[in-house]
């Protein structure tokens, strides 16, 4: 019950943060972590908005299932509402592990102690499964109400494609429900404790060192090709060039290296703490 009220409290969230930024960031103590949770959550989203084939896919079952007297539309409408529920079952129970997890060693050896971000934490250790879930659950209860809407419109109310009123109503209060349920508590409540499996997003990095990093891949993978292609042709008797002109982007990225260097000695010099964000 605690998803639907209080989900997350302060306490929570420092404490997650703290193991986050423990494990990740340690050269960096002062990581704005509400903007790369921000970050992430964006990232997620244009995810969960999106459509995929085996989506498609589960649509045909759904409407080739749609036989009299089955009410098979009715009884799909359970399944969003109980994979909800199940996830965010899922997620407050990771952070009781990680509570009990600190407990126990707090216990054994006295002392401040963070919790350990894992993947074991998860369903198959897959936190990206957690995601697709949603992202089902999410186009799942908008084909119901889109399809209910659709008929409504194109039909009537009392057509028989429509069903019977007792069917129709259940229909859109559990789509309603689903609807607020995953915006107001679900989809917060999974972008916070994603973040506690073993490896972070590359929503770590501002957009900016993204398309730099992302810049100097692409440019190092076509200094590979035409290495690779010099090398093929010296073998052949032609003369590699012995001298090579650094590509801008490399002195850029090398230039925010520099910085982050530089950042990293200086912060490494001061007692670490860490500071929550306003």
């Amino acid at each position: 019950m605690k998803q639907f009220l209080a989900s997350v409290n302060e306490s929570d969230y420092i404490t997650m943060r703290l193991g986050f930024v423990t494990t990740h960031c340690k050269t960096n103590p002062k990581f704005n972590f509400h903007k790369y949770l921000i970050r992430a959550l964006n990232s997620d989203f244009k995810k969960v908005v999106g459509i995929s084939w085996y989506l498609w896919v589960f649509v045909v079952l759904f409407l080739l299932l749609n036989i009299a007297a089955w009410h098979v539309y009715f009884w799909l409408a359970f399944v969003p509402l109980i994979l909800l529920l199940a996830v965010g079952m899922k997620l407050e129970h990771i952070i009781t592990d990680l509570a009990h997890e600190v407990a126990e060693k707090h216990i054994a050896v006295e002392g401040d102690l963070v919790v350990r971000p894992s993947d074991d934490l998860f369903w198959f250790k897959s936190p990206r499964l957690v995601l697709f879930l949603i992202h089902f659950i999410l186009f799942q209860n908008s084909f119901e109400l889109a399809f209910i809407f659709f008929i409504f419109a194109q039909y009537g109310f009392d057509s028989c494609i429509m069903g019977q009123v007792k069917f129709i109503i259940p229909r859109l209060v559990i789509g309603v429900l689903v609807q607020l349920l995953c915006s107001y508590s679900t989809l917060p409540l999974y972008a916070l404790v994603a973040q506690m499996g073993s490896s972070f997003k590359g929503a770590i990095f501002t957009d900016q060192a993204q398309q730099q990093i992302a810049g100097w891949a692409k440019s190092a993978k076509m200094a590979k090709k035409k290495g690779g292609s010099t090398h093929a042709g010296s073998s052949h008797g032609g003369s590699p060039n012995p001298t090579a002109t650094p590509s801008p982007r490399s002195i850029q990225l090398q230039s925010l290296l520099g910085k982050g260097s530089s950042q990293k000695s200086h912060l490494s010099e001061k007692k670490p703490e860490i500071v929550e964000e306003k």
